[in-house]
């Protein structure tokens, strides 16, 4: 039996990143940058006012107070080019170039203030209040590293490079396949034996959280040539199933995928998701084949699919943040496998619960309580109430 880091570490291999496209600034967001970015000139450009004031040479407010001839004014964005020279002084607003003699930005509060004439009351020493050119990058300086997560930051520092596209990873469309004869789209009517399909909805929502794009198809019927000829002809970039995986007469997934060499089906030391699947198919496609019970997908996702699908996207860091948490009551673990037990936060302090129910597999509507998962290791026989146990964090 494969335990779960090494079943981790067979599905994350599968995840190698998607090529490049160039992409506008405005689609940048939340993507994954291919390419460094850097700086061919000066961040800032030129030397430029922190303050709205006066730009004045130091020479000329050693004695103050005193007053100065205004010569110019200088909005953010004016491409005027006076000179100021002894007994002058130019207006200034933040943002804009220090003109050709001055040395000192006053600010407007120092002074009494003119448009013909300023008079300085006090003066900060040379230099400060001056943005100079450079002091954020030079030539040659990465700005964004490659396999940044893009956001605000990123993006903006992009738009200062003069960047209107960037060269990103594209998101990955995955295929989410339910399968099983007892599924039903939701709204439909049931008859005895069928229940809802919430598989598919729950995968195409954590490959959406994950940052990529979800094909839902499904349910598909327990027919195993239909479903081969499906699976073997979608054009996606990943392929994710539920149901189907285990020893059971009617496990189509692992029927219909048999005869493939780039595929296996493998027990894994953990509960639940103890049955799965991966592989590539014949196109070089990775596929995940998921258990069908809603825990064990949504549990197997996190652990092994989610990872995967990030670093498809250029991301280096695939790991959900972890906390180091106290469990409030005690549950029984199964001997020899590592349990992912869906746990809430009850109290301040980074206490858990189980959630009603554990880690039963089939408990769909509990698990709508879950806020973390707790990882416990396969030899670990029980938890007791006040045991340290680490909670990979599911949501915010």
């Amino acid at each position: 039996m494969r335990t779960l880091d090494e079943h981790r570490a067979a599905t994350l291999a599968l995840g190698t990143p998607l090529p490049a496209i160039e992409v506008p600034l405005d689609d940048a967001d939340g993507m994954v940058l291919a390419d460094d970015l850097r700086t061919d000139e000066l961040l800032p450009r030129w030397d430029n006012s922190a303050m709205d004031g006066y730009a004045v040479r130091q020479a000329d407010v050693l004695d103050l107070p005193v007053t100065l001839q205004v010569v110019a004014d200088l909005p953010a964005g004016s491409a005027d080019e006076p000179v100021v020279v002894a007994g002058t002084a130019a207006r200034i607003m933040t943002g804009a170039p220090v003109p050709a003699g001055a040395d000192t930005i006053v600010p407007v509060e120092l002074t009494d203030a003119g448009t013909v004439t300023v008079l300085v009351r006090d003066a900060p020493p040379a230099g400060v209040h001056v943005r100079r050119a450079g002091e954020d990058a030079v030539p040659g300086d990465v700005v964004v590293v490659a396999g940044t997560l893009l956001g605000p930051a990123a993006i903006a520092a992009a738009a200062s490079l003069g960047r209107p596209s960037v060269r990103v990873h594209r998101r990955p469309r995955v295929a989410v396949v339910s399968t099983g004869d007892e599924l039903v789209a939701p709204g439909r009517p049931l008859r005895r034996g069928q229940i809802p399909d919430s598989n598919s909805w729950l995968l195409a929502s954590a490959v959406r959280e994950a940052g990529g794009v979800p094909v839902r198809i499904g349910p598909v019927p327990d027919d195993v040539d239909a479903l081969r000829e499906l699976l073997l002809g979608l054009d996606v970039d990943a392929v994710v199933t539920s149901g189907g995986v285990s020893v059971g007469a009617y496990d189509v997934v692992k029927a219909a995928l048999a005869r493939e060499p780039g595929v296996e089906f493998v027990a894994v030391a953990v509960q639940p998701g103890k049955p799965q699947g991966l592989g590539r198919l014949p196109g070089g496609t990775p596929v995940f084949t998921l258990p069908g019970n809603p825990v064990s997908s949504f549990a197997s996702f996190e652990m092994f699919v989610r990872p995967a699908l990030l670093r498809m996207r250029g991301l280096s860091q695939v790991e959900r943040p972890t906390v180091d948490a106290v469990a409030d009551d005690g549950w029984t673990t199964p001997p020899g496998r590592a349990q992912l037990m869906p746990v809430r936060w009850v109290a301040p302090g980074r206490v858990v619960r189980a959630t009603a129910g554990g880690s039963g597999s089939h408990l769909v509507a509990r698990l709508a309580l879950a806020e973390g998962l707790a990882v416990i290791p396969a030899e670990i026989d029980r938890v007791a109430a006040g045991d340290r146990v680490t909670v990979l964090k599911v949501s915010p």
